[in-house]
């Protein structure tokens, strides 16, 4: 698997990239603050509630509630959908994700703008959650992760930019320069793999699924005028 650290595709619409370094400093700063208990410790299941549960989400579809065992915080099943891919399950976690938005995040937020680039993330990490619950709806189990939207970045950075260069970190160790085809072809494939091979419900193949197929239908319509699919160019210094 291929760890991301920095693309060759600089920016051509937009002079900074607010909503990616926005996006990043809300998923740190709520993992800092609420789950690593320095600052405003939550108990598990009280954080737990603002997880997408598929077993609840589907149990009442006029809009049911979430409720736990220490039973102080209830969350509509709805606002979950949203409020899930805001949480992460450690650093490793929080950190892969970001790694993801910070490469390629950049550059969908400049082919779209500032504005359709929130609603973007959001419309992928919701379809991702759906698809996830649609496909395992007895599932108990918390999905939680910004990995649902990261895989709609990714999708939508592969059809925009195959040809760009992209520096790796292969077997987590060795820096290599690819193409995001590649690289992110590899990252497809590996999830299209683990979800029929592996089938671990703890890990939300189906999400990332989601995320993919959000993202690849999304850039189409949401991409601004004249900015090219599948760019032949390999990007800048």
């Amino acid at each position: 698997m291929f760890v991301p650290l920095h693309d060759t595709n600089p920016l051509k619409k937009i002079r900074f990239q607010y909503v990616t370094v926005g996006l990043i400093a809300l998923n740190v700063a709520i993992y800092a603050i609420f789950q690593t208990g320095w600052l405003v410790p939550l108990a598990d299941d009280d954080m737990m509630a603002f997880a997408v549960i598929p077993a609840k989400l589907f149990e009442n579809p006029g809009g049911g509630t979430a409720f736990f065992a220490n039973g102080a915080l209830i969350v509509p099943e709805r606002l979950t959908l949203v409020t899930y891919m805001f949480l992460h399950g450690g650093w490793i976690h929080l950190i892969g994700n970001m790694l993801f938005i910070w490469v390629f995040g950049d550059n969908i937020e400049d082919a779209m703008g500032h504005v359709r680039f929130v609603m973007f993330y959001v419309i992928c990490g919701i379809f991702a959650a759906l698809l996830h619950s649609y496909m395992l709806p007895n599932s108990d189990l918390p999905l939680i992760g910004a990995s649902g939207a990261v895989a709609g970045i990714i999708a939508a950075y592969l059809i925009l930019h195959p040809k760009v260069k992209v520096w790796v970190l292969a077997l987590w160790r060795v820096p290599i320069k690819i193409t995001a085809a590649w690289a992110l072809g590899i990252w497809i494939g590996a999830q299209v793999v683990s979800l029929f091979f592996e089938g671990e419900e703890a890990v939300a193949w189906w999400a990332h699924m989601g995320g993919l197929m959000a993202g690849a239908v999304l850039i189409m319509f949401m991409r601004r005028r004249g900015v090219i699919l599948f760019d032949k160019t390999r990007g800048g210094a």
